[in-house]
């Protein structure tokens, strides 16, 4: 069973600064050197700034993609935040290069969707995906999500911009 755990201050702190050690002492789950790694390392920064903000984020942000099975971190995903004033939340996920092409990517995404339907005060969700990223597409796509624009990140550079509306026949209704 594929399920994301919320992280704690103590580990968005460990996981920004790089530290392995620290971060398994104050996780609820084992994480992996992918998670502390460099490649996520800007994500715990921005998750970290955010819990200092307002503690209460730690419910919706990125958390640690947890296989129980293996009992393993194989990824992280999450929202960006709480739903904004209208509603929205955005959805972020990545798996561990070592892990993928096993279905993590969709149990992660599938997790977050029912979430964000169960959720009164969300009315669309979100994904930006590289134009390249012909994966993340495919599978976006298969929930109903449809392209409503361009962005760009200073991070990643130009995002391709899809929305659905979190309602479960249209998430759930459009999968093929």
């Amino acid at each position: 069973m594929i399920q994301v755990v919320h992280l704690n201050g103590l580990t968005f702190r460990a996981l920004a600064a790089g530290d392995l050690d620290t971060a398994n002492k104050v996780s609820p789950v084992p994480v992996s050197e992918y998670l502390a790694g460099p490649e996520s390392r800007g994500v715990w920064q921005r998750r970290s700034r955010q819990f200092e903000e307002d503690p209460a984020t730690a419910a919706w942000v990125t958390g640690v993609i947890w296989d129980s099975e293996e009992r393993a971190a194989v990824g992280r995903a999450g929202f960006h935040g709480p739903p904004d004033s209208a509603g929205m939340v955005e959805i972020g996920y990545a798996v561990d290069p070592d892990r993928r092409r096993r279905g993590y990517a969709r149990a992660a995404l599938e997790f977050l969707l029912r979430r964000a339907v169960a959720e009164q005060a969300v009315r669309v969700v979100r994904v930006t995906i590289a134009p390249d990223n012909e994966a993340s597409y495919r599978l976006a796509s298969q929930y109903g999500f449809v392209e409503v624009g361009e962005q760009w990140d200073e991070e990643d550079g130009v995002e391709v911009v899809y929305e659905v509306a979190a309602s479960e026949s249209a998430i759930f209704g459009a999968r093929t």
